[in-house]
């Protein structure tokens, strides 16, 4: 099995203290306004490109990455809406369980469905435990992945989650505020998971400025991810360089 963008994700946390990963969501602009955002991003020095969203269609994720491939050189990892973000025009697919979903689907189903497509297609798979924290305006990751949200202020749940993927033998765990959350994972929680796992931990969602960027790392982050902020901004390759110093200034 290919590992590459695993120990390239692996080697740079432990030489740069963290990663920042830039997500591109095919349904908010053109394969053509994607290839323009990546680029931008690199140049930035974000550490991957993530691909993908909630609801998202199977056309619209084939062209972006169609469009990135041979000309992006830092990773493309698809960030998979359904067993229909599949194609072969990426480097690795984040292979993910949604643990807190109410739904058997998202749970093991939709893994299950996805696998042969992934071996077929070439895809580096990166196993991962997702969570959805609650956030003051329901995502939309929320509403199609029929999660059970954890509360903000309940850190030990989603720390048992956490734990529990590292046995699962899953390679990170992903704490999600979801798309243009307005509160960003609180730092007690990403505290607690630090002490408890070994895993890398992950977090997305209401990430808007390097001081909060840093705010997660310090508080145990390994990679952080922005999307929503880089689809807004008028600069966008000036924003996502703010974040990456946040996240990785010593």
């Amino acid at each position: 099995m290919n590992i590459k963008i695993k120990k390239q994700l692996e080697k740079t946390i432990k030489e740069e203290g963290a990663c920042h990963l830039t997500l591109i969501d095919p349904d908010e602009q053109t394969p053509k306004e994607s290839l323009e955002m990546a680029k931008e991003a690199e140049k930035a020095g974000s550490d991957g490109i993530m691909i993908g969203g909630s609801g998202v269609d199977q056309d619209a994720t084939r062209k972006t990455c169609e469009k990135l491939n041979k000309k992006i050189d830092i990773p493309k990892i698809i960030f998979p809406g359904d067993t229909s973000s599949i194609n072969k025009h990426a480097d690795a697919i984040f292979f993910m369980s949604l643990l807190n979903s109410r739904s058997r689907y998202w749970l093991s189903m939709a893994q299950a469905f996805g696998s042969f497509s992934v071996k077929k297609a070439g895809l580096e798979p990166i196993s991962v435990g997702y969570l959805i924290l609650e956030s003051s305006n329901k995502t939309s990751v929320e509403f199609y992945g029929d999660a059970n949200i954890i509360p903000r202020d309940k850190h030990k749940i989603t720390a048992a989650f956490c734990l529990a993927a590292q046995y699962m033998g899953m390679d990170y765990a992903y704490l999600e505020g979801g798309s243009g959350a307005n509160e960003p994972v609180p730092n007690k929680t990403i505290k607690l998971i630090k002490q408890q796992t070994e895993i890398p931990i992950i977090v997305g969602g209401g990430i808007r400025n390097k001081e909060t960027a840093r705010e997660k790392v310090k508080a145990g982050a390994d990679v952080i991810v922005t999307g929503t902020i880089a689809e807004e901004a008028e600069n966008t390759k000036k924003k996502i360089r703010e974040i990456v110093e946040g996240t990785k200034s010593k």
